[in-house]
């Protein structure tokens, strides 16, 4: 038989008016225990461990009994007869109460209240003797437990609620104004007591460092509370604790308090945030032990691991140490190098630290084929003129990174990855082929582009163009080019297929037509011309680079006539050949510090007006840059050129030389220098030299340039370097990642009437 355990709950925190339930419920409540008691008799019963309280009062907990025990068979405490004897029999004819139907609560209530009413001090016991239950005795032996109501001393709580739509939401008053010291802002200054002596051992300001990432200082002395003043200075404990590891210093010991001023606070003085430095010894490199395998040549990562035994465990030498090594094994062939977890072990009574570094060298490599996949802007064949490595060559990592770089410089991707897999196939000498994967994801081939500048002469010039990248695959593009001025208007179209052939070779056909309007002339020009080129790019900036091609030029143009003393207006057929080559010892193509830059131009052309004349076009720029200290650098430059052959008066005014300008002799409007004809419009001339020197300083991402320019041009094919005009000013230089962007305000030194009194020029990049 099974029987549950009936739950008992105690009456001690009823109300006066269920004491009547109560009594009936604690009655049910023991005949349930009675039964379950009876129940137990049909198990045995389970040995309890005794529990056994020590001297001081407190209970040990007892013991369980081993898994493997053996009870003793125990008998009944009385048998089954003999308790069925012990229990009376009840039935409907002994108590006719069982058959009486149940009261309702609220006849319950009436009953009880009326009780009360004729004899409030009547003892309940006596309710429950009428109902013929006997109630049990309570814990303090007294069967009855009197529970009153508790007083209420706030006429507010006994006050009925008011109704819902006349209720008023004030917010909270308290009586008292809060005064708690925590919730007051507080000013504090910063003490560190302790750190010169391991500041004076490193090669790191250490106060300065932690200035930098310090809580305390980059809160200003300021706080909300105390609260936050304490929250600071346990992150600053924690951040010196971590300088001062990253030197070394791994015992340190770092107490931090806050000193309340005592007298000085209740002057108003800010309370002060105390670090108190206990550097410790300093580790030092004991031992260094590099695992790993034989390398070619044998000391290919002693000679690139940097750490000596001796010198302080400094984490960032022991850290640029370690990437050196991951680095310079990839280059030296080893593609797949890893470096494993160090381990250093410390020694707290001598202070020497033992350092243990697992390298995974892997198999020697050398390149093999390159596959490619993804989303393909051009096949692996494409790839492969993009790379400056060959098949057989060792691996190297930094023509990897190499690879990668002119990939993304297609403006084709949106993203791109290349990366060594092993192959497996042996390629001798002790290496193996690997295969580089390169992973495409082609981007958006479109681009609107525009731009804008202004120059004394040049008026204003915008420029727009549209550009699809990828139009004939691979890297063939198509441009569309607009130019509106002020001076000049025109549009263009160019085909130009990028890496043709070889990588950084370009090809281009380029077809234009443009309206030019200046002092000197006014044409209407079309022109094509095809051009081939293998030019730096801020990939690969190169030593040597060179420029052909071809072009005929159709143009209508308008020239001072001396003999008949005015202006009239010729049609040019031009047809013309060009050679350039250059030579680039300059450590950036955008803005040079250093080196030298030289740039020849040939130009074989042959004019048809009324009769052809053949003659050629020559120019010689040389460039040069001398840093004077890291942020202030000398740079200068010396134009010369040409035109043999043909008579001045034969040649289109848009071929023959100017200067003035920008990008020529600043100070002067554009094309100002020269002869001119009696409208005192310049003509133009067969010769030219310039020459500029600036003084650039830079601090930050802003520049100051200070500069003089000088220059003339010539009748005579010669130039003679006699009656330069100069022109001096200041400019300002703001450097963005794609080049510097340039202001110059300049004026003419010795100025003659209707020349400015100042020149302004706005443009990307330096001025050479």
């Amino acid at each position: 038989m099974q029987i549950s355990e009936t739950s008992c709950h105690s009456p001690r925190n009823r109300s006066r008016s269920l004491r009547g339930v109560l009594a009936l419920s604690a009655s049910l409540c023991g005949l349930g225990w009675s039964v379950a008691a009876r129940a137990q008799q049909v198990e045995p019963p389970a040995v309890v461990p005794t529990v056994a309280a020590g001297e001081d009062g407190k209970i040990a907990a007892p013991s369980p009994p081993p898994a493997d025990a053996v009870f003793p068979e125990v008998a009944p405490i009385i048998g089954d007869d003999e308790f069925d004897a012990a229990i009376p029999p009840i039935s409907a004819e002994d108590d006719p109460e069982l058959n009486r139907p149940l009261e309702s609560i609220a006849e319950f209530e009436r009953r009880q209240a009326a009780g009360e009413a004729s004899d409030p001090d009547a003892d309940t016991s006596a309710l429950a003797t009428a109902s013929g239950v006997a109630l049990p005795a309570l814990a303090d032996g007294d069967a009855v437990e009197a529970i009153g109501d508790a007083p209420i001393s706030d006429v507010e709580l006994a006050a009925p609620l008011p109704p819902l739509e006349n209720f008023d939401v004030n917010p909270v008053e308290f009586a008292e104004a809060e005064t708690e010291r925590d919730n007051v802002s507080v000013a504090y200054s910063v003490q560190v007591n302790g750190l010169a002596p391991a500041d004076d051992s490193t090669d790191v300001d250490l106060s300065d460092l932690f200035g930098d990432l310090s809580a305390l200082y980059d809160g200003d002395g300021k706080a909300d509370n105390i609260a936050m003043v304490r929250a600071r200075l346990a992150a600053d404990g924690e951040l010196m604790q971590r300088i001062l590891a990253s030197e070394g210093y791994y015992d340190s010991v770092i107490d931090t308090r806050i000193d309340r001023g005592g007298e000085t606070q209740r002057r108003g003085q800010p309370v002060i945030a105390i670090i108190d430095v206990t550097p410790g010894i300093r580790y030092r490199l004991a031992e260094i032990n590099v695992q790993a395998d034989p390398t070619v040549p044998p000391t290919l990562i002693a000679d690139n691991f940097p750490l000596t035994v001796g010198e302080p465990i400094v984490a960032q030498r022991v850290q640029g140490a370690e990437a050196a090594i991951a680095l310079k094994l990839p280059e030296e062939g080893y593609a797949f190098a890893k470096v494993g977890q160090r381990d250093i072990l410390l020694d707290g009574a001598t202070g020497d630290g033992v350092y243990t570094l697992p390298v995974d060298i892997g198999r020697r490599a050398r390149f093999g084929g390159i596959e490619t996949t993804g989303d393909l802007a051009f096949d692996a064949e494409h790839v492969a003129r993009l790379a400056r490595f060959k098949r057989g060559e060792l691996y190297d990592s930094r023509k990897v990174d190499d690879l990668r770089q002119a990939l993304v410089a297609t403006g084709l991707f949106a993203t791109v990855a290349a990366e060594p897999q092993p192959t497996g196939e042996s390629a001798g000498d002790d290496t193996e082929y690997v295969t580089m994967l390169v992973t495409q994801q082609a981007g958006p081939p479109r681009t609107l582009a525009a731009s804008a500048g202004y120059g004394t002469g040049e008026g204003i010039r915008l420029e727009g163009s549209w550009t699809h990248r990828n139009l004939l695959p691979p890297e063939g593009a198509l441009i569309f080019r607009g130019v509106l001025g002020t001076q000049e208007q025109g549009v263009g179209a160019t085909l130009r297929r990028s890496n043709a052939g070889r990588r950084d070779r370009t090809f281009e056909l380029i077809a234009e037509a443009k309206r030019s309007d200046y002092n000197a002339f006014e044409a209407i020009t079309g022109r094509v011309a095809a051009r081939v080129s293998f030019d730096s790019t801020p990939i690969w900036q190169k030593k040597f680079t060179y420029a052909y091609g071809a072009e005929l030029i159709a143009t209508s143009e308008d020239d001072y006539n001396f003999t008949r003393g005015v202006r009239q207006r010729d049609f040019y057929t031009i047809f013309g050949l060009t050679g350039q080559v250059g030579m680039d010892r300059t450590d950036s193509l955008l803005d040079p510090t250093k080196g030298y830059r030289i740039t020849t131009l040939i130009q074989p052309e042959g004019s048809v007006s009324g009769q052809f004349s053949p003659y050629a076009r020559t120019r010689f720029d040389i460039s040069g840059y001398y840093p004077v200290t890291d942020d202030i650098v000398v740079a200068g430059r010396v134009r010369v050129g040409s035109i043999l052959g043909a008579a001045r008066e034969r040649l289109a005014p848009s071929r023959r030389f100017y200067a003035g300008g920008g990008g020529s002799v600043r100070g002067f409007g554009y094309q100002g220098l020269g002869p001119r004809d009696p409208n005192n419009d310049p003509i133009g001339g067969r010769s030219v030299n310039e020459a500029a020197v600036e003084a650039r300083y830079r601090f930050g991402n802003f520049g100051v340039v200070g500069f003089v320019d000088a220059g003339q041009v010539y009748r005579g094919s010669a130039p003679t370097f006699s009656d330069l005009r100069f022109g001096a000013g200041i400019g300002a230089r703001y450097y963005t990642n794609f080049g510097p962007m340039r202001l110059d305000l300049a004026t003419p030194i010795g100025r003659k009437p209707g020349e400015p009194w100042v020149s302004v020029y706005v443009s990307i990049g330096q001025a050479f």
